[in-house]
C-alpha cells in the first residue's frame, strides 16, 4: 500500500454514522440566479445528469464571489436520513449491572436483538426530475431513506436507483410536485491544484454548513476498511462527518468533487471523489444500478524481483497470488495462494497495476488464459471473467483485488 494510504487507513472517517455522529455532505444548483443561462445553455443534457461541455468561467472575484455560489447553488443542497438496523447483543441476565459487572463473572447471559440507528448525510440533485448524488456509504444497509429538500416541511421517501460500493457512490431518487434546483458537474481532470474549493454539507447534523479551501493534491489513493480509493482530490476545505455525499464546488458554482473522508488526526486534509470517476460509472447506475466490472478474484501479495529465485521463475517478473477469494473466477479455474501469475492471453506480467489493467480491458463472460509458474512448473488455465460483486469483500490482508 503506498504510504498515504498505509498512514490514514485507520484514521480516516468517511462513513455516515448514527444519532451521536453523522456522515455525508451536498450541495445545490438555483437556476434562478441570472449567470446560471450562460451555463444552460453551454452544458451537454443527458438522460441522467447535467454535465458542463466546456471551460467554466468563474464569477467575477470580489468579497461576495463565494457567498453568491452560496445563495445559487444552496438550493439543490439536502440532508439525507437513513435507517440502518443493527444487530447488538443486550443481556438477559437480571443480575448484570452495566456500571459494575455480573455476580456471575463473564459468564453473561447475551440475548441478540436488532436495534435502528439513525445516519445522517447530504446528497445534491443531479437534474430537475429528483434524482440525486451521494456516497453508497450514507444509505448503505438502510432500510428507509428520507430526504429533506429545503422549501418543503416535510422529508420525501427516496429510492434507490443505484450504488457502487468500490467508488462509494449511490443515486437516489424522489418524486417532488415541480422541478427542482440542480447542480452542474464540472471537470475534475481540468481543476488545477491550488484551485479555490467550496464544500456544501451538513457535518455533525448542523445543516448548509459552508466551508472554503483549496484542492490540494489530485490522485490521492486511500483505504478505509475494505473500500480501496484509487483517486480522489485533497483539499483544505473542512469536512466532517456529515458532509460526506455533498459536493465540492469550483468558484463557477460546479462540481468537481463528492466529499467522501477526512482525516482524524490533521486539519484541512479531507477526501473527494473526483467528477471523473462519477462521469464514468453514472450511465451505469442509471440504467443496471450497479457497475458491470470483469473480476478475477485473487489478492495479489507481492510483485518483488526478489522473489524470483525463491519460486524457481525464468525472470524476475510475475505476480505472487496472496490469497483466492471463495467462489471466484480464479477458484473455479484452480488457481491457488502461492501460484505465481506469469502471462495473462501470453502477455507477460511483470506488476500488480499491470495485472490490474489487463483484467480490467476484459468483459465478463470473457474467456482468458493465465500462465502460473507452480513451484518451478509452468501451467496454464482457462478462466471465465466474472463479474465484481457490488459489495465487501472480506480480505485477509491490505493487497489489491482484481
Amino acid at each position: 500500500m503506498r504510504p498515504i494510504a498505509r498512514t490514514l487507513s485507520a484514521a480516516v472517517i468517511g462513513f455516515a454514522v448514527g444519532a451521536g455522529a453523522v456522515s455525508g455532505g451536498l450541495i445545490a444548483y438555483d437556476h434562478l440566479n441570472p449567470s446560471n443561462a450562460i451555463i444552460s445553455k453551454s452544458k451537454v443534457q443527458t438522460p441522467y445528469a447535467t454535465v458542463a461541455s466546456y471551460t467554466p468561467p468563474t464569477l467575477p472575484l470580489g468579497p461576495d464571489t463565494i457567498s453568491n455560489v452560496v445563495k445559487r447553488d444552496g438550493p439543490a443542497v439536502v440532508k439525507i436520513v437513513a435507517t440502518v438496523p443493527q444487530s447488538v447483543s443486550i443481556s438477559s441476565s437480571p443480575f448484570f449491572n452495566p456500571f459494575f459487572g455480573s455476580i456471575f463473572g463473564n459468564n453473561i447471559p447475551m440475548t441478540p436483538q436488532t436495534e435502528v440507528q439513525t445516519d445522517i448525510g447530504s446528497g445534491f440533485f443531479i437534474n430537475s426530475r429528483g434524482y440525486l448524488l451521494t456516497n453508497d456509504h450514507v444509505i448503505h444497509g438502510a432500510t428507509k431513506i428520507q430526504v429533506y429538500v429545503p422549501g418543503y416541511s416535510k422529508p420525501f421517501n427516496a429510492t434507490r436507483v443505484g450504488t457502487d460500493y468500490a467508488t462509494d457512490l449511490a443515486v437516489l431518487k424522489i418524486s417532488a410536485p415541480k422541478p427542482l434546483p440542480y447542480l452542474v458537474l464540472g471537470n475534475s481532470n481540468q481543476t488545477p491544484v491550488g484551485a479555490w474549493a467550496i464544500a456544501i454539507g451538513n457535518p455533525y447534523d448542523l445543516s448548509h454548513t459552508v466551508t472554503v479551501g483549496v484542492i490540494s493534491a489530485k490522485g490521492r489513493p486511500l483505504t478505509i476498511g475494505n473500500r480501496h480509493y484509487r483517486n480522489l482530490l485533497q483539499t483544505s476545505a473542512a469536512i466532517n462527518p456529515g458532509n460526506s455525499g455533498g459536493p465540492l464546488l469550483n468558484l463557477a458554482g460546479q462540481v468537481v468533487g463528492i466529499n467522501t473522508a477526512v482525516s482524524t488526526q490533521g486539519q484541512g486534509i479531507g477526501f473527494a471523489i473526483p467528477t471523473s470517476t462519477v462521469e464514468e460509472i453514472l450511465p451505469q447506475l442509471m440504467k443496471y444500478g450497479h457497475v458491470i466490472r470483469p473480476w478475477l478474484g485473487v489478492f495479489i501479495g507481492t510483485d518483488s524481483k526478489s522473489l524470483a529465485q525463491q519460486y524457481g521463475l525464468p525472470t524476475s517478473t510475475g505476480v505472487v497470488i496472496a490469497y483466492v477469494e471463495p467462489n471466484s473466477p480464479a477458484q473455479n479455474a484452480g488457481l491457488y495462494a502461492g501460484e505465481v501469475i506469469t502471462a495473462v492471453n501470453g502477455q507477460s506480467v511483470t506488476s500488480a497495476s499491470q495485472l490490474k489493467s489487463i483484467i480490467d480491458k476484459t468483459h465478463v463472460g470473457q474467456h482468458i488464459t493465465i500462465t502460473v509458474n507452480d513451484q518451478g512448473r509452468i501451467v496454464t488455465r482457462n478462466v471465465t471473467i466474472g463479474q465484481e460483486p457490488n459489495g465487501p469483500i472480506t480480505e485477509p490482508s491490505t493487497v489489491p483485488s482484481f
